[in-house]
């Protein structure tokens, strides 16, 4: 009988279709549960197109804002006692929505936005209006605002009415004012396509830098220049989240505590040739927190920075840590998608919200905006209530 035909398949050597492995195990080692699809450092900064511009993209409108990194080092930020101004405010807002042209609800349990109120401007009664509105709406865009063109140290002395400016351990800053902090990405940057070579999606819930021992309250992000489309910043009500759960599972979780750590996103920054200003640091917080002028109380982890639950195993803090994280992505019903438009304010209460960056545009086009970031108490919590 003669032999059938095979056809003969050329057998590719062994090394030209093996990934580079060593290459693989670094990158996600220095990630692990820490994900990072905004990394930035001089190397990733295009200044000859943010000052001139390039063949498809102006100069950036705010050069001044410009991310540059240095050497200087900061020590450990030092404890203070913190003020909650929410509780000296009015609850009617007079002070901060009387002149308002428009006030509407963004969802039917977070976020709002406003127009015709210029925040930067506010008395001292509407500054402390403002914080209690932004603690009880979780997210509110100010539209048609003015913090952007004024001087830097200007905006940053509005901010800080709300508490000492904390300084980022790895992002960078305009030349001069190491407490703002940038999020840059530049023009004709498509580093977007490289990063979807290695993950599925862009989305990193966190509560900005909750790893500190007093991480930040309210909070104030403008954008300074952004995509035609895309780029949009979404938030979830953490407070809102927790009385999702069943009482018996919220009293499972009250004494809880967690390890929060920064030491990831330290590594993450020297990986990439960047820069560490100050020592990285862990700290613990309770998982459920109370706010101080709303008296909501909060789930308080979030899979950039929560590394373990003290006094679980290891697996047992997994699998627990993984469901509350599953149940903050999941209720898309507790969620705003808060899209930017130029001289955009967005304040938020980080004592009572997650938010992620979308990642969603990839033609080069530049996003670029800063955050004014005041520190509050020590997480704290109060006792369980049924």
């Amino acid at each position: 009988m003669a032999p059938s035909l095979v056809e003969t398949i050329p057998v590719r050597p062994v090394e030209s279709i093996e990934p580079p492995t060593e290459q693989i195990a670094a990158k996600d080692k220095s990630q692990g549960t820490y994900k990072e699809a905004f990394a930035q450092s001089a190397h990733t900064t295009n200044y000859e197109a943010e000052l001139k511009g390039s063949a498809k993209h102006p100069p950036a409108a705010y050069p001044h804002y410009l991310p540059y990194w240095d050497n200087v080092t900061y020590p450990p930020l030092e404890p203070f006692e913190a003020y909650e101004h929410g509780k000296d405010a009015d609850p009617a807002f007079v002070n901060l929505l009387s002149g308002a042209a428009d006030v509407a609800d963004l969802t039917a349990n977070i976020g709002a936005e406003v127009k015709g109120v210029q925040i930067s401007k506010l008395s001292k009664a509407g500054k402390d209006e403002l914080a209690l509105f932004v603690a009880q709406k979780k997210v509110v865009a100010f539209r048609d605002q003015d913090l952007a063109d004024l001087p830097i140290q200007e905006a940053l002395d509005f901010a800080e009415y709300y508490g000492p400016s904390h300084i980022h351990q790895a992002s960078g800053a305009p030349k001069g004012f190491p407490k703002v902090h940038l999020v840059h990405r530049s023009a004709d940057d498509t580093t977007a396509r490289d990063y979807f070579q290695d993950r599925t999606n862009s989305i990193t819930w966190h509560t900005d830098v909750s790893f500190e021992m007093q991480p930040p309250g309210t909070t104030f992000l403008y954008l300074l220049d952004g995509p035609t489309a895309g780029g949009d910043t979404l938030f979830g009500n953490m407070a809102e989240a927790y009385n999702r759960l069943s009482p018996a599972f919220q009293q499972r979780l009250h004494g809880l505590k967690a390890l929060h750590s920064g030491h990831e996103q330290a590594a993450n920054a020297q990986a990439r040739h960047s820069i560490v200003r100050r020592e990285p640091v862990s700290n613990v917080h309770p998982i459920v927190r109370t706010h101080p002028a709303t008296g909501e109380k909060a789930l308080y982890v979030n899979p950039q920075f929560t590394r373990r639950i003290l006094g679980f195993k290891k697996e047992e803090s997994d699998n627990l840590l993984k469901f509350l994280y599953d149940h903050i992505a999941l209720c898309a019903d507790l969620q705003a998608r808060v899209k930017w438009e130029k001289r955009t304010v967005i304040c938020w209460d980080n004592r009572v919200t997650a938010h992620t960056a979308i990642l969603d545009w990839q033609d080069g086009q530049r996003r670029h905006s800063a955050r004014l970031t005041p520190q509050a108490e020590r997480p704290f919590e109060t006792a369980f209530q049924e």
